[in-house]
């Protein structure tokens, strides 16, 4: 797994998709923490993330659409499949690795807290809550993109894909009100991204909601591993 994981830290920067989403994930972040939390006065940096989630849901593609389907279209999959390395590994390895880069990325809230910290007193538990929220987002999200891109070798297939799956995510949440059923309204809920997302921002600390997200990203890891493992042997 070591190894899957450093090879692919290395074609993130090699290939630039690191430095983009970087790039991309700073400037909209930049912008926010300067419009939502600067300009209002406030050190309550909850704005900031609650408009980072939109982002995400177009980011999030971009780091993982060449995960997989770049090893099917360039025929290294099956040199891949076939090495004395289990499929869990490879799956867990290339999921860390683009994990790592979505930490680096959310990381610079700390920066912004120290740019806080001069104007006023940060409130940590509010705002380590508020990223711990979109770390717990990233990790379901990513295992969401590194499923799609396994079904594909066409990375813009994989990234427009995902993005409209992780789009339908964002507003399924919404559409809870148009049920009358109290039950179907109760598990639209339960099952909204946005508004477990919301919880955390808004200041409560919901254990359902994290074995929400992390379920998430072992069902979807496991999806890849049974797609593989098709492959494997077809």
């Amino acid at each position: 797994m070591g190894a899957i994981y450093r090879r692919e830290m290395g074609a993130f920067f090699t290939s630039g998709i690191a430095y983009v989403f970087l790039a991309v994930f700073y400037f909209f972040s930049g912008y926010f923490f300067y419009d939502e939390v600067l300009s209002s006065g406030y050190t309550d940096t909850s704005p900031l993330f609650q408009n980072m989630f939109r982002i995400v849901l177009f980011l999030i593609p971009i780091l993982t659409m060449r995960l997989l389907s770049e090893e099917k279209k360039n025929r290294t999959d099956q040199g891949l499949l076939t090495a004395p390395v289990g499929l869990g590994e490879i799956v867990v390895g290339k999921y860390l690795a683009a994990l790592t880069i979505y930490i680096i990325a959310e990381s610079i809230i700390f920066v912004y807290a120290v740019i806080l910290g001069y104007l006023g007193d940060v409130v940590w538990a509010t705002l380590l809550g508020n990223y711990f929220a979109m770390l717990l987002l990233g990790a379901a999200f990513i295992a969401v993109g590194l499923f799609i891109s396994s079904l594909t070798e066409n990375q813009m297939t994989a990234a427009v894909f995902s993005m409209a799956v992780l789009f339908f995510l964002y507003v399924f949440g919404s559409a809870a009100d148009k049920f009358s059923k109290k039950w179907m309204y109760d598990l639209i809920t339960e099952l909204s991204f946005y508004d477990r997302y919301i919880e955390f921002t808004q200041g409560v600390f919901n254990l359902t909601s994290v074995l929400f997200y992390l379920s998430t990203a072992f069902l979807f890891n496991f999806f890849t591993v049974r797609v593989l493992e098709k492959r494997r042997w077809s």
